[in-house]
């Protein structure tokens, strides 16, 4: 089990990246930084690959409608380049709320629009002239719809490795096999150990069936609430608001894919409830209606003996990566626990 972390995109970013070059040397194995609608994530990852040495470097997630397919291949190979081919490159469709209303763009076939920017990114890498025919990106640039000027080239530099991991985080039925079929590794949110097999089980399935074995076995990367000790009771109401904001308001009615996945985990009514509360301004109201057992079964709360028998869980569950989110917000507290989970997770 590897042991990861999420970057603060607040306050000091020294102080940040400081801190993970000590937890690198407690044990970390990944840092992720986080791609939303703040300062972007590449500018941190490149400052982080400077200051670290051995920690794998994550994109978490670079949306895939906000940078063309070849910029974002060019983008990867140059943070493989400054880290010494430490990076994965972490993809997702993010959602509507924020590619129309951040970005201005449709959000548009991201099942075709994710296929085809993997095959352009291991094209670049592999430095083969450029030539791709899609239904949704054509390169070079048809005649008809430009100069007529465009030729297929090739990435100048060699990049350090000529297939750079692909993370792709996905939560529907049709992108987590997607993911399976053609990633090195998979994000889901909220995971449930005992309850994962039933909503992805079959999605998995069927794109292992379609993966090529040159991409090894399917890395499984979960972000995790986390606080070990015989005192870290109370922190369970901590973690509501955080799975509120997702499942009731992270989308509108019908177009909410957290509000989806609780439901698929079981939770209909409850899910419902804490849409409605959320959506309505209730937020305090909406974290009450977050039922304790998907806290629970989602976070790593309580002593050790708890918290290594739920790492246990995840990874029977086939998890290979725990992304920690350290409820002890100080920096003495992250240390302690990244070390503790470290120990725990062998």
């Amino acid at each position: 089990m590897r042991i990861g972390i999420q970057a603060s995109y607040a306050g000091d970013f020294k102080q940040t990246a400081d801190e993970i070059r000590d937890l690198e040397s407690a044990g970390l194995d990944v840092a992720m930084c986080a791609e939303v609608y703040t300062f972007d994530a590449v500018s941190q990852l490149g400052y982080l690959a400077a200051v670290t040495d051995r920690v794998e470097l994550m994109s978490g997630i670079l949306p895939i409608y906000s940078r063309t397919p070849a910029l974002i291949a060019m983008t990867a190979a140059g943070l493989d380049f400054v880290s010494g081919g430490r990076f994965t490159l972490g993809l997702g469709a993010s959602g509507p709320q924020v590619i129309e209303g951040w970005h201005g763009l449709p959000y548009d076939a991201p099942l075709q629009r994710t296929r085809e920017i993997i095959e352009i990114c291991r094209q670049v890498w592999r430095r083969e002239r450029l030539e791709h025919d899609g239904k949704k990106y054509q390169v070079p640039l048809p005649a008809d719809q430009g100069t007529g000027l465009g030729k297929p080239l090739k990435l100048i530099n060699t990049p350090v490795r000529p297939q750079i991991p692909v993370l792709l985080a996905a939560l529907g039925s049709k992108n987590v096999e997607l993911a399976a079929e053609i990633a090195e590794k998979w994000e889901p949110i909220f995971f449930h150990p005992e309850r994962a097999a039933y909503v992805w089980g079959a999605s998995l399935e069927a794109g292992k069936a379609k993966r090529d074995p040159s991409l090894g076995e399917l890395d499984v990367v979960v972000g995790v609430p986390v606080a070990i000790g015989e005192d870290v009771e109370h922190l369970v109401e901590a973690v509501r608001p955080g799975i509120a904001l997702y499942v009731g308001g992270m989308g509108a009615k019908g177009k909410n894919f957290y509000n989806d996945l609780a439901r698929r985990y079981g939770y209909e009514a409850e899910a419902e409830a804490i849409q409605e509360l959320y959506l309505a301004g209730r937020k305090d109201e909406a974290a009450a209606a977050v039922p304790e057992d998907l806290v629970r079964a989602t976070s790593l709360i309580g002593p050790e003996s708890y918290v290594a028998e739920r790492i246990a869980a995840f990874a029977a569950a086939g998890v290979t990566t725990i992304n920690l989110q350290p409820l002890d917000d100080s920096r003495e507290g992250r240390l302690r626990t990244v070390e503790t989970m470290r120990r725990l997770a062998g």
